[in-house]
C-alpha cells in the first residue's frame, strides 16, 4: 500500500527540530511530522512519475482529519507534478482544495502549479469558482494562484476588482489579498497606486497591502512616501 510506505517514510525523515520550527510558522495545525519542504517536492516528483493515481486514490479516501500535514502537502504537490490533462487535474483539485486547513499548504502547491500558465483563461475561470465559493482557504488558494500565474497585463483590471468584491473576514484570506495587491505593485505600480487610492477593501486589508509593498526591496522609496499617505486610520 504506498500511502503506509510514504507515512513511514515521512516518519523516518521528520526533524523533531524542524517540526517546531514549523509549527511556529503555523500556529493551530497540530500534525505536523517535520519533513522539510524541498525533501517532499523530492518524495512528490517521485510519486508522480508512476505511482501518482494510485496515491492520489488512498489520500482521497482517507478521512481528511487522518491525513497528516506532510500528507496533505504531498497530496497538492503530486497533482502539480504529475502527467495529466486539464480536466484530470481539476478534478483532482476539486477534491484536494477542501483539504486545505493552513496557508503553508495551500500557498506552496499552488505556486507549484506553473502549468496555469499555458491556458491561462480555463485556469483564471477555476481560481475565479473558488474565490465565489466563499471558504477561507478556497478563497486564498483562488487568489494564491492569481497572484502566482496571472499578475499580468492582460488580469490586472480584473484583479482589481476581484479584491473589491472580496468580503469574508477571514484571516488568511485578507492576508492573501494584501500579497496579491503587493505583487499587482511590483509589477504595476502606477495602476495598482491609483487602485489604492480608491479600493473597497476593508482597512485591515488597505493597509496590510501598504505594509507589505512598503516592506519590498523591489519598489523604490519614493513610492514608499506616496504610499504611507495613503493608509487609513483605524
Amino acid at each position: 500500500m504506498i500511502r503506509q510506505e510514504i507515512r513511514t517514510q515521512l516518519e523516518q525523515e521528520a526533524e523533531p527540530d524542524y517540526r517546531a520550527f514549523q509549527s511556529r510558522l503555523a500556529p493551530g495545525v497540530t500534525d505536523i511530522l517535520g519533513v522539510r519542504l524541498p525533501r517532499l517536492r523530492q518524495i512528490a516528483k517521485q510519486i508522480a512519475k508512476k505511482d501518482a493515481e494510485e496515491y492520489l486514490i488512498q489520500l482521497q479516501e482517507a478521512a481528511a482529519g487522518e491525513l497528516c500535514y506532510e500528507e496533505k502537502m504531498l497530496f497538492g504537490l503530486v497533482i502539480g507534478y504529475a502527467p495529466m490533462d486539464c480536466e484530470r487535474r481539476r478534478q483532482w483539485l476539486d477534491l484536494f482544495v477542501p483539504v486545505i486547513d493552513n496557508w503553508a499548504v495551500c500557498d506552496s502547491c499552488c505556486i507549484t502549479y506553473k502549468w496555469m500558465r499555458s491556458k491561462p483563461e480555463y485556469w483564471w475561470e477555476y481560481a475565479w469558482n473558488w474565490i465565489l465559493a466563499d471558504t477561507e482557504y478556497g478563497i486564498r488558494f483562488g487568489l494564491v494562484v492569481i497572484l502566482g500565474h496571472f499578475v499580468d497585463a492582460a488580469h490586472i483590471d480584473k484583479i482589481f476588482a476581484i479584491c473589491n468584491e472580496i468580503d469574508n473576514d477571514g484571516y488568511y484570506v485578507k492576508m492573501a489579498q494584501a500579497w496579491l495587491v503587493s505583487e499587482c505593485f511590483a509589477k504595476f505600480a502606477d495602476q495598482t497606486f491609483l487602485f489604492l487610492q480608491h479600493d473597497q477593501m476593508d482597512d485591515f486589508t488597505h493597509n496590510k497591502a501598504i505594509q507589505k509593498i512598503c516592506e519590498s526591496y523591489r519598489v523604490p522609496k519614493e513610492w514608499k512616501e506616496k504610499l504611507r499617505s495613503l493608509r487609513r486610520r483605524s
